[in-house]
């Protein structure tokens, strides 16, 4: 799996997920950091990559568009640490592999993830 962060995911986070021999960017990796929501998702695209975020605009843009691509990591924790949110993402690649391949938006929170299957 491949993966594109956003603004609000540490750059480290990406660092542990490379260690974990995914492939990995950050937006600040490419100096993209002013990149509106929208060309995030057609970049994660083209690139076949999941958008991890803390950022609700997402799931509103792939809901109105109709798109099974790019799947979505959505994270709404009360604590969004680098720690939590690498706790959090291993447990729910660990049990939705196949679920972001096919297209999907992800919502995490502290107790729990939700899967939504694209399209919405």
């Amino acid at each position: 799996m491949k993966f594109l962060a956003d603004m609000g995911i540490s750059p480290r986070t990406v660092e542990w997920l490379r260690q974990q021999g995914y492939d990995a960017v950050h937006l600040l990796d490419e100096g993209l950091q002013r990149l509106p929501d929208g060309e995030i998702l057609q970049k994660a695209k083209a690139e076949g990559r999941i958008v991890l975020t803390i950022d609700l605009d997402f799931g509103y843009l792939l809901a109105i568009s109709g798109a099974v691509l790019p799947s979505v990591v959505l994270f709404r924790l009360g604590n969004a640490s680098r720690e939590v949110v690498e706790a959090r993402l291993a447990n729910v690649l660990s049990q939705c592999e196949e679920d972001l391949c096919s297209g999907a938006i992800i919502s995490v929170s502290d107790e729990m993830f939700r899967v939504r299957n694209l399209p919405l």
